[in-house]
């Protein structure tokens, strides 16, 4: 019997396998490890999350829902909207990530959450994603009403700091 939740440290470790809870990240076979290349790779944890936006406006690899093929940069940014559906997609992505389930050399950089709707998020959605920053570096992006109509030309929105430090350091 358990006697609580597991505690984890960033990092894979060895665990039981878990139920099949259907799919939690892009598929591909393991021995198609990409090649080292600079920079980063956005990949989209669900339809919609945004990786096409972030990689014009922040710069990287858009990879769409797709691991980074060979020549594509194997440091990767996962990408999921704040909904209840974005964050059961990235949680059970890192899940992969931290149970070594990934293709051999691709490495967990960190998540972008990107805001479904303007304001703030509803007490259990900003629950999920305490717990979400508990076990990864997690980077937050407003919803931006400008991005509907395409102005990503006008550069990273207010609050994307830390997000454009890290975008920068590993171009």
């Amino acid at each position: 019997m358990r006697q609580g939740p597991e505690i984890w440290i960033r990092g894979p470790v060895a665990a039981p396998e878990p139920p099949d809870r259907g799919p939690a990240a892009p598929e591909m076979p393991r021995d198609a490890a990409p090649a080292e290349a600079p920079g980063f790779s956005w990949i989209g944890v669900h339809g919609g999350a945004g990786v096409t936006t972030l990689a014009g406006v922040f710069g990287g690899q858009d990879c769409g829902r797709g691991w980074p093929g060979p020549g594509d940069p194997s440091s990767v940014l996962l990408v999921a909207r704040t909904h209840a559906a974005g964050l059961t997609a990235v949680g059970r992505a890192v899940e992969e990530f931290r149970l070594g389930r990934v293709p051999a050399g691709v490495g967990l950089d960190s998540v972008v959450l990107v805001a479904d709707a303007p304001g703030r998020l509803p007490r259990p959605l900003a629950q999920r994603v305490r717990l979400l920053e508990s076990a990864v570096d997690v980077h937050r992006v407003p919803w931006v009403p400008a991005w509907r109509l395409d102005g990503t030309h006008e550069g990273p929105p207010r609050g994307t700091e830390s997000l454009v430090r890290r975008t920068r350091r590993v171009r």
